[in-house]
């Protein structure tokens, strides 16, 4: 993968990983997948490998990412979930092809036959947005805490109180904020 391109910020969970492409929303965005290219790589290493991408094929991949987003963001606030985003999320995952695989370690791993195309990988994403969505899974959507990401995240620790979708960025740079402004006020009231 290109050097020049910002790093995958790739979590436990599929969809919300994949809707994690696009960052600091409500800041200065980060296109993680910018090309048909990167769309390839970043299927690769979630396991969904395919052997290319076309420009229209990534216009479906960011449609489907934002659909998720807008869901999620829906999902964790409680609020009822958009029509056109389950629409697109019901229409993704109806036409992909994939088959679930059990791993010897007793975990489900998706199976993209050798002529799967970007649409099949697509499917498997939309698939588990549902199961996450559904509420099919053990944990909770949760918005991050960083007031330029809020990016939808899946929440699976023990006590469901995780405040950031990435701990080594938007925590990492919170916590900094935090420490620069209480340095700085201290080092007011000591004059």
């Amino acid at each position: 993968m290109s050097a020049r391109f910002p790093d995958f910020r790739l979590g436990k969970v599929l969809a919300t990983s994949f809707t994690g492409t696009l960052s600091e929303r409500h800041g200065d965005a980060v296109e993680r997948i910018p090309t048909p290219n990167r769309l390839v790589d970043w299927l690769a290493v979630s396991g969904l490998t395919v052997a290319s991408c076309s420009a229209a094929q990534l216009e479906l991949a960011r449609e489907l990412r934002e659909s998720i987003h807008a869901a999620a963001t829906a999902a964790a606030l409680r609020a009822p979930l958009p029509a056109s985003a389950v629409h697109i999320i019901n229409d993704r995952s109806t036409r992909g092809r994939a088959a679930a695989v059990l791993t010897p370690e007793g975990a489900r791993r998706w199976l993209l036959g050798p002529t799967s195309s970007v649409e099949d990988a697509l499917g498997v994403i939309a698939a588990d947005a549902i199961s996450v969505l559904a509420g099919e899974r053990d944990g909770r959507l949760a918005l991050c805490s960083s007031p330029t990401c809020q990016a939808a995240f899946f929440d699976t620790s023990q006590s469901r109180t995780r405040k950031w979708c990435d701990m080594n960025t938007c925590g990492n740079r919170q916590k900094k904020a935090r420490f620069k402004a209480s340095r700085n006020e201290n080092s007011g009231s000591a004059r």
